[in-house]
């Protein structure tokens, strides 16, 4: 490798250039400013409550740790709030759209900011992907409980297969018409401006939130506490079937539940006050989920023996065993309203990470381009939105969230070792919001991180290193000869 090949990988994106474009960009006319904190917290809650609550409850209580998976909602919580300090530092510091490519870019240069702008594909894109398969299944259910069933082929992803309502003879599906469908619908939302997005979040957020405590009202009358003991199955001689391994293993799985905090940071670029705004909206977010979760969890294991709530909608099944018929009903609703702006959410976020990168001259200048009265990124949105809705009506989502999780924990750690870094280089920056402890929380948080990582099968591993491969191609091939370096 040539001297001038690794200065170019290595190039570090300034920080006075980043703070002195974004004033510029601001000035000029760019993203529009349409976010006040409360919008902020709102997309947070938007994006963590979804599959995490109505989904990965039952399964990681049935499978992994038994009611101890309160415990594994409170491990997962901690490290995510390690880390969600670490972001609400770097984005008051860097209010730009890029989150944690734009953070790495700073800290630990060119190459190791592409690769993580490559990988938060895996969070934003196939994270959407992975729930708009969760939506489209409580869709169906929603749909059959009316006496409507739609035609299998249609509803079961080409590449899975038949699902569970499908007649024998279908060996598998075509298309998941309604998975790839609401991608659609919520990417013209996206499209036609942030004001109106974070509206319609707002709103659906009042009401999933609503269908959360009404679920943890009705449910603590029927809890009984016998379901509950032991809260630590014993161990069945297998690592991370129960037993304290478990619930360890069971903190990886619900892990995907709080993705999502972290694209408040994406949107620091549309924020009113960034510097405020924008920690208010990352931490009160994951506080109020973590709160939501662990309620829910502990209501959900002490109406219905863990064993029972491996189901695709085991809150519902909770709801049913209370005798309360019409709560159930909400509850599949409130799913699908949870569900829904997720997926907002996760779409949103991919646009302004791909933004920023495009800004940078790593990716074409496509990603960039602004609609002239919306001011959002609406070719990139719709190009993002039909991927996306492609890989949900193909894809299974077993095949889909194995490489969610992964991908966003090693984006993460990054986020840690940047303000590590950020603190030693330049410790005159004022800085509107300080995380405390430093250097230990951040320590604490890539170790937590990478304790999650490592539960993960080789296999996902695998994988990572493969999408990873495909990436760095993408640099060589386009990134390294088009970056704009000073």
């Amino acid at each position: 490798m040539s001297e001038v090949a690794r200065k170019n990988y290595l190039t570090r994106k300034s920080l006075e250039a980043i703070i002195a474009e974004n004033d510029a960009e601001r000035e000029g006319g760019g993203l529009k400013r349409a976010l006040g904190w409360g919008s902020l917290m709102a997309l947070g809650i938007g994006g963590i409550i979804g599959a995490g609550i109505f989904v990965l409850t039952g399964t990681a209580a049935a499978k992994f740790a038994g009611p101890g998976v309160t415990v594994s909602f409170l491990l997962s919580g901690l490290a995510c709030a390690f880390v969600a300090l670490c972001y609400a530092e770097l984005a008051a510091l860097i209010p730009v759209a890029g989150s944690t490519y734009t953070y790495t870019y700073v800290t630990l240069g060119e190459i190791f900011a592409w690769i993580i702008g490559w990988n938060l594909v895996l969070e934003y894109a196939a994270g959407a992907a992975t729930v708009a398969v969760g939506w489209a299944g409580y869709f169906n259910r929603v749909l059959q409980g009316f006496g409507i069933n739609l035609p299998p082929e249609f509803t079961t992803a080409y590449f899975a297969h038949a699902s569970a309502h499908a007649p024998p003879e279908t060996v598998h599906g075509v298309f998941n018409v309604p998975a790839a469908a609401i991608i659609f619908l919520l990417t013209m939302i996206l499209v036609r401006g942030t004001t109106e997005s974070s509206t319609f979040n707002n709103i659906i957020v009042a009401i999933k939130v609503t269908v959360v405590l009404l679920v943890i009202f009705f449910g603590a009358a029927h809890v009984n506490f016998a379901n509950w003991t032991p809260l630590v199955p014993e161990n069945n001689g297998e690592f991370g079937i129960f037993g304290w391994s478990g619930v360890v293993r069971g903190a990886s799985v619900v892990f995907f539940a709080y993705i999502g905090f972290d694209a408040v940071s994406t949107a620091a670029q549309e924020a009113h006050t960034p510097q405020r705004d924008v920690p208010i909206g990352i931490l009160g977010s994951l506080v109020i989920c973590t709160v939501l979760y662990v309620a829910v969890a502990a209501v959900a294991t002490g109406v219905v023996n863990y064993k029972e709530l491996g189901v695709p909608d085991p809150i519902a099944l909770a709801m049913d065993r209370t005798g309360q018929t019409w709560i159930s009903w909400v509850v599949k609703f409130g799913a699908l309203a949870g569900l829904t702006t997720a997926i907002l959410v996760l779409l949103f976020g991919q646009t302004r990470v791909f933004y920023a990168m495009a800004q940078d001259g790593l990716l074409p200048p496509v990603f960039a381009k602004l609609h002239d009265r919306f001011r959002t990124p609406a070719v990139s949105q719709i190009m993002i939105g039909f991927f996306v809705a492609l890989a949900a009506g193909l894809l299974p989502i077993d095949i889909l969230d194995e490489m969610v999780s992964i991908g966003t924990l090693a984006a993460f750690c990054l986020v840690c070792m940047a303000v590590i870094h950020l603190r030693r280089a330049h410790p005159e920056m004022h800085r509107p919001f300080r995380a405390p402890g430093i250097p230990f929380m951040p320590i604490l948080g890539i170790g937590s991180c990478l304790a999650l990582m490592v539960a993960l099968p080789l296999e996902t591993w695998l994988r990572l290193l493969i999408w990873t491969g495909i990436g760095l191609a993408i640099y060589m091939f386009y990134g390294i000869s088009h970056a704009k370096r000073g």
